[in-house]
Order: structure tokens, then sequence, then C-alpha cells
């Protein structure tokens, strides 16, 4: 049997998990006290203004409870105004409050010299290469 480190999909979820206490750690060095996660549902809804909290989900990865809670988080610390859609009443308009923008606006930056730090000695053509290939493996379980 192999062992858990010498396989692909392990090493993967092994670097995203690396990664994602990495840009966590950083989010919380520089100040600011909100999750990868919430920044995310933020960045969702900045750039989507019309967003559903299902299509919130699909992006994350997160289950629809998930994202009502830190939906609430997000409502309850000042950065996201939730109101009933006026033609839909099982939907809600999300919009970001001025913190929530410029919440968005600053962690996106950390998050940029986070993405720098950790492909930091790789060369483009290797990103795409890895691009690619990690395509052909989300490909290969959607079927």
């Amino acid at each position: 049997m192999e062992k858990l480190n010498d396989t692909l999909l392990y090493t993967l979820d092994k670097c995203f998990r690396t990664y994602n206490q990495f840009s966590q750690r950083n989010v919380r060095k520089a100040g600011y006290d909100i999750t990868i996660d919430q920044w995310l549902i933020l960045k969702s809804v900045a750039e989507n203004p019309s967003i559903t909290q299902n299509d919130i989900s699909k992006i994350v990865f997160k289950d629809n409870a998930s994202i009502t809670r830190i939906i609430q988080l997000l409502v309850n610390a000042g950065y996201l105004n939730r109101a009933v859609h006026a033609l839909d009443r099982r939907r809600v308009n999300l919009t970001l409050t001025e913190s929530g923008k410029k919440i968005t606006i600053d962690v996106n930056e950390i998050a940029k010299q986070n993405r720098a730090a950790a492909l930091k000695n790789i060369d483009t053509e290797q990103v795409a290469q890895m691009k690619t290939l990690l395509q052909q493996i989300i490909s290969n379980c959607h079927v």
C-alpha cells in the first residue's frame, strides 16, 4: 500500500491547507479580524453584486448552511448588508458596507502578496501547466 505522502491528491490537499493557513496567518498579522472564507464571500459579493447565496456556495465550496452563518457574521461585523429581494422573498440582496468594501480591498492586497510568496521561483509556464493539469483532474472527477 502506498503512503499518503506519496500520493498526488494528498499532496494537493496538503498544499491547499498549508497555503490557507499561511494566508490566514498573514491576514491576522496585518491586523484584520476576518477569515479567508469570510473574505472570499465579501470578494464574491464585490465582484457579482446580484449574486445569490447558492452561487456563493458554489464559488467558495461551502454548503448553504455555512454560507448563511458566515453571512450573518459579516452582517454582525458591519461588512455586509442583507435585505429581502423586492421580487422574490426567498432571495436576499447582499451589499458591501463601506467598511466591507475597505476590508475586501485591503485583504485582496494581502492575498496578492500571499500568492506571490507561494509561487516564488515558479515561472508562468509552470503555473500554466499546473492549471491545465488541475483542470484535467477536476474534469475527471465530474464524470
